[in-house]
């Protein structure tokens, strides 16, 4: 009798325990542990042997299982305010507290970061660094004011890379392996290509893939793309949406009658009633940025290439940039509608997202809404206003496919 074939949720499942299982008991060996920016280069401390935790993933997981408020309410009786980023909020508290509803990951041994994503990060680590009296790499890598990404930057980026080899050199107190991070890097590049892959399948009509299921995946693209398993898990996903489209079938598990584009983070602590909301419709979410920001695209050996993917993540593109990726984004997958997330924890998109909404609609005339919440903050969230946004959504999609019938 031949053993049944693992699916791809239970391999990520799998891959999931065993990233946390390979810190913690190599944290009990003596083996450095570190906790890093979820778009930093990770091909660095991958090549040197370091476990690598990401506390935004950490926080999410304690978002989504409806652990977020005991630690969030510590930290803001030590101080840090409401306004501050809940995943900072929760990491800051768990590192006193170390005691949480999902995974109690061991204490880091040293911080890295790279400041692509946001400059609260910068603040939250340093904090981070004096508290545990430990080093912190930072990677510095400038906002792109113009559209493309410049040979200037490029430069001062693999400056920033080389002296980040310097550091954990002097960290580990030992060399560091160039043939091991060309492999780190081919591993990376593959897991990049698969990742994209996977993701194109939102792009089917109906779509073989759910979209919230890319808030899932997603997690292994974060925590361990510099390894070989990460882009078997893609392909694996891949080759799952494929057999799908070829039978008729889809995760989404009642009839698409909508296809909207999601722009920002999850609300982790409301994701089931997000989801059931959009099922009541039959509204499948197809388009999203998640996939745009790791689809870090370099060929192994390429550091100019390598050092462009980490300046080119969408959160450090200047608005025009910003813009076209959604249109684009809206046109590939055939989204009828948008809903656009106005996450109070981040600041940098929340603002940007009144003239980014606006000016893909004038671009695409696809209709949208947005909604108040958090990616981890349960207290910054209605469920009465989503729901009610997401009808007056309904309404005006149905409006369109009504008048485009007529033409």
């Amino acid at each position: 009798m031949t053993e049944e074939k693992p699916t791809s949720k239970q391999y990520l499942a799998e891959l999931t325990a065993k990233h946390y299982q390979d810190a913690i008991e190599g944290k009990k060996r003596g083996e450095l542990v570190a906790w890093s920016s979820s778009i930093a280069p990770q091909e660095f401390c991958e090549t040197m042997g370091i476990h690598v935790l990401y506390p935004e993933n950490h926080a999410a997981a304690i978002g989504a299982k409806g652990g977020a408020l005991p630690l969030i309410n510590y930290a803001e009786s030590r101080g840090y305010s409401v306004d501050l980023c809940s995943y900072a909020r929760i990491n800051l508290a768990f590192k006193d507290m170390q005691e949480c509803c999902f995974e109690n990951i061991p204490l880091p041994d040293l911080l890295i970061i790279c400041n692509n994503i946001c400059n609260t990060l910068v603040k939250w680590y340093e904090n981070l660094s004096r508290e545990l009296n430990i080093p912190l790499i930072c990677i510095d890598v400038p906002y792109n004011i113009e559209y493309e990404i410049s040979p200037k930057r490029v430069e001062y980026i693999k400056g920033q890379f080389r002296e980040a080899i310097r550091q954990l050199e002097e960290i580990c107190g030992k060399p560091f392996d160039y043939d091991r991070f060309q492999a780190v890097m081919e591993n990376s590049s593959k897991a990049a290509k698969a990742w994209n892959r996977a993701m194109k399948y939102t792009e089917y009509t109906p779509s073989p893939l759910n979209g919230f299921n890319i808030f899932n995946y997603m997690a292994m693209m974060v925590c361990m793309r510099g390894r070989e398993e990460s882009a078997k898990l893609f392909d694996m996903i891949a080759d799952e949406m494929e057999a799908m489209v070829q039978n008729g079938q889809s995760q989404f598990p009642v009839e698409e009658k909508y296809r909207i584009m999601w722009e920002g983070i999850a609300c982790w602590p409301y994701l089931s009633h997000n989801f059931k909301t959009f099922k009541q419709y039959g509204i499948n979410m197809v388009g999203s940025t998640y996939p745009e920001a790791w689809t870090l695209l370099y060929e192994a050996g390429d550091i100019d290439g390598m050092a462009r993917a980490y300046a080119g993540v969408m959160n450090n593109c200047n608005l025009e940039r910003q813009i076209d990726l959604r249109v684009r984004i809206i046109e590939e997958c055939k989204c009828d509608g948008a809903v656009y997330h106005l996450n109070r924890s981040c600041k940098l998109m929340d603002f940007m997202q009144y003239q980014l909404a606006q000016e893909v609609y004038k671009r695409t005339g696809v209709p949208y809404i947005t909604f108040d919440g958090d990616q981890t903050d349960p207290r910054n969230f209605a469920k009465a206003q989503f729901e009610t946004r997401i009808q007056a959504l309904v309404e005006m999609m149905e409006n369109n496919k009504a008048k485009a019938q007529q033409l």
